[in-house]
């Protein structure tokens, strides 16, 4: 795979080591050659490292197993997992799932990404729906322009919402970008 065609949250292998995209550019410097800055975390160590990579580099991507898991709970900063074929438990730390965890809800059932027999991550839905536990109450007649409140949801996560969502509501998140989609 080219350099260019990276994306953030793609799993690379570099020697032996394997490395999550945190964040990448792809920068054009006037009448230079283009070259992608990326930001990576390797997965074994949790180490992070910025690299430089020329356009027509080439990477090897890591290829990865997914499995159906179950979300049970989460203690401390460890989330458990259950296997939903072998009943088999699995424990991630926040540092693997990232801003995954601001989308999981107690026995949602996700993918999981194993290389070998180690979990590297999890693979979200496009959206969740999740339940507003607080927000702003709207002001009636205050619809001069079209204005966002945050609002709280169960998990923790704080998002922009429109006047009209009320605690108790339960909205739709895209999990990519963590913006308001809909009501569900």
């Amino acid at each position: 795979m080219q350099a260019t065609r990276l994306r953030k949250g793609m799993l690379i292998k570099i020697g032996e080591d394997l490395f999550r995209t945190l964040d990448l550019q792809h920068v054009t410097p006037g009448n230079l050659r283009g070259f992608v800055r990326v930001k990576l975390r390797n997965i074994r160590t949790g180490a992070l490292a910025d690299q430089k990579l020329r356009s027509e580099d080439e990477l090897e991507r890591a290829t990865l197993d997914e499995k159906s898991m179950q979300y049970l709970y989460h203690d401390g900063d460890a989330y458990h997992f259950m296997d939903t074929d072998s009943y088999e438990q699995i424990a991630l730390t926040e540092e693997t799932l990232g801003d995954a965890m601001n989308y999981l809800v107690a026995e949602s059932v996700i993918q999981m990404e194993f290389y070998g027999s180690e979990p590297v991550g999890i693979e979200l839905p496009q959206t969740v729906d999740l339940k507003v536990v607080e927000t702003t109450p709207a002001i009636k007649g205050a619809t001069a322009s079209a204005q966002l409140k945050p609002a709280t949801l169960e998990t923790g996560l704080v998002v922009q919402v429109p006047p009209f969502v009320a605690e108790g509501d339960r909205i739709r998140v895209v999990t990519e970008t963590g913006e308001y989609q809909s009501r569900a």
